[in-house]
């Protein structure tokens, strides 16, 4: 008998409202197929000039736990209709996201619209992994575009 691996779905959580769709969307993938939700926020010391403009006990971190933890109570609640893990990681977004999913199900995100500009000059999340993941994305749309 072959090893059977576990069902995952990745979801990368901001804060923002889309991503709080974004992870509503996955929790309800989850319970439909018995996946887990491994639900992943980011985030990077600021920086100008290449200089970090935060002191290491600045506790960034411990934020964006608590903006995490946050999410998953708002989206879920204390009895979780499937099982999500949480996960805070220091790094740029689209690169520890596509790390993570790497071997997973699904990769969902939240999609705020912007001005087609923005997008060409700044780039987004959503459009990094698009073209470089490797299992599907699902994008989940803001209708109010917050």
């Amino acid at each position: 008998m072959g090893s059977v691996t576990e069902s995952r779905i990745v979801v990368g959580v901001d804060g923002s409202s889309s991503s709080r769709r974004a992870l509503g969307w996955a929790v309800e993938q989850a319970r439909l197929t018995g996946a887990v939700v491994d639900a992943v926020a980011c985030w990077v010391y600021p920086t100008m000039y290449g200089v970090v403009m935060a002191k290491p006990e600045s506790r960034a971190d411990q934020e964006a736990g608590r903006m995490l933890a946050r999410a998953v109570a708002e989206v879920v609640g204390d009895r979780p209709p499937a099982e999500v893990r949480q996960s805070v990681l220091l790094g740029n977004a689209a690169e520890e996201l596509l790390a993570r999913a790497h071997g997973a199900d699904l990769l969902v995100l939240g999609r705020r619209e912007h001005h087609a500009f923005v997008n060409v000059l700044a780039g987004s999340v959503s459009q990094y992994c698009l073209q470089r993941a490797r299992c599907p994305v699902v994008l989940i749309r803001d209708p109010e575009g917050h």
